[in-house]
């Protein structure tokens, strides 16, 4: 582009230095000023001027010197200063037109400058700025941000709902700990449970056991006792005859005294063991001291209340167990039933398997079948198209 310089219109495109300094010698006076000197004299003579310019591009800032100076009045017409004279004439004439030239252009350069300014003004005025229209694009855009606003809330929520997942699986693991705990604490428990449950039945065998000796000991009494009434019968003879004549029967009352007594007897002895027993007993008793007997009554007393409540604790143990024992046989019979269904299932998979696996194998065996009659045909087509050859071949030579 081509840059146009602005002239501003009060601006003066010839600069002259008027400040002059004097400067005194012996013919005159001498006022210099830069490249400007002029001198007037005050004895005989002509005074010249000697002008010289220079100056910028298109005349601005153009100076102009004249150079002024003072010969005898002789010497212009006499000598070769008369050629000198007119030599200096034609220079500044010379000179004079070039500035003439000069102001004619800066003139004309102002004056096309003038112009250039009025129609850069009157086309700055009438330019119309023509904008853009993006209104085409304004519903692009306006999708473009609803998508967008979209995406980050569907971003927002997602990572809401990450956050909400992160929290519920903490919790959850947390309570998976906590029930761990738990179940390692029931584990405990019904460790030692079984190690309590074992004890009870040993205790319960050993009852039993016992039980049964109460049992046979009381079955062998019994025996005894019908031994014993079968001897006594036995030793009674039967005295009972049943004759014509009326004779004297046997005494019942006298047999039925004879048991009484032996009965007695026996009970008598009984009596002899149990107090004899009973003076064993206080003799064991006798170390005892007068006012002992009551501590020693307390404290029995203590001691079966004591054992009152580990029978109330064992039985409760032993009922806690035999619920914890009826759960984990209801417990197992589940898994019984569920493995028992899923092996039913797995079983009628295998069943299925098996039988697709038989049925691959009848399909390969007949395709093996297929195959080998379809091998030996193309066996008997290649022999018979040598055959066919073989004939051509001959036929040919």
């Amino acid at each position: 582009m081509c840059e146009i310089a602005t002239l501003k219109p009060f601006e003066p495109m010839i600069q002259m230095e008027k400040s002059l300094e004097p400067t005194f010698c012996g013919h005159g006076t001498i006022w210099s000023s830069g490249g400007e000197s002029v001198r007037y004299g005050t004895g005989y003579g002509l005074r010249q001027h000697s002008l010289s310019m220079c100056g910028g591009a298109g005349g601005r800032g153009v100076r102009i010197s004249t150079a002024t100076t003072q010969r005898p009045f002789f010497d212009y017409f006499s000598g070769p200063g008369v050629g000198l004279y007119y030599n200096e004439k034609a220079t500044m004439q010379n000179l004079n037109d070039r500035l003439a030239s000069y102001l004619d252009k800066v003139r004309s350069l102002e004056k096309a400058n003038a112009e250039l300014e009025l129609k850069i003004r009157e086309w700055l005025g009438q330019r119309i700025v023509v904008s853009q229209d993006y209104s085409r694009y304004q519903v692009s855009i306006e999708e473009m941000y609803t998508k967008i606003r979209l995406a980050r809330s569907a971003k927002a929520k997602i990572r809401l709902d990450i956050e909400n997942a992160a929290l519920a699986a903490n919790d959850f693991r947390m309570k998976y700990e906590s029930e761990v705990a738990m179940t390692q604490v029931v584990m405990a428990d019904i460790s030692s449970f079984r190690a309590d449950l074992d004890q009870l039945t040993l205790l319960r065998t050993d009852l039993e056991l016992r039980f049964e000796g109460g049992k046979e000991e009381l079955v062998f009494m019994k025996k005894n006792h019908m031994e014993e009434m079968a001897m006594l019968r036995t030793q009674v003879p039967p005295n009972v005859h049943v004759e014509v004549d009326g004779p004297p029967q046997e005494d019942l009352g006298r047999i039925l005294e004879e048991i009484r007594i032996q009965y007695e007897s026996r009970i008598q002895k009984a009596t002899r063991e149990i107090e004899a027993w009973y003076q064993k007993m206080l003799r064991e008793l006798g170390d005892i001291p007068d006012g002992g007997w009551n501590v020693e009554l307390d404290r029995l007393r203590i001691q079966l209340s004591e054992m009152r409540r580990s029978a109330q604790k064992l039985e409760i143990e032993i009922q806690s167990s035999i619920r914890v024992k009826s759960a984990l046989e209801m417990s197992l019979q589940e898994t019984k039933s569920r493995y028992s269904f899923e092996l039913t299932e797995i079983q009628s998979i295998i069943s299925s398997l098996e039988s697709d696996i038989s049925q691959l194998r009848m399909d390969m065996e007949r395709q093996r079948s297929e195959y080998n009659m379809l091998l030996d045909i193309k066996i008997r087509l290649e022999m018979e198209i040598a055959e066919y050859r073989r004939l051509l071949d001959g036929d040919m030579q």
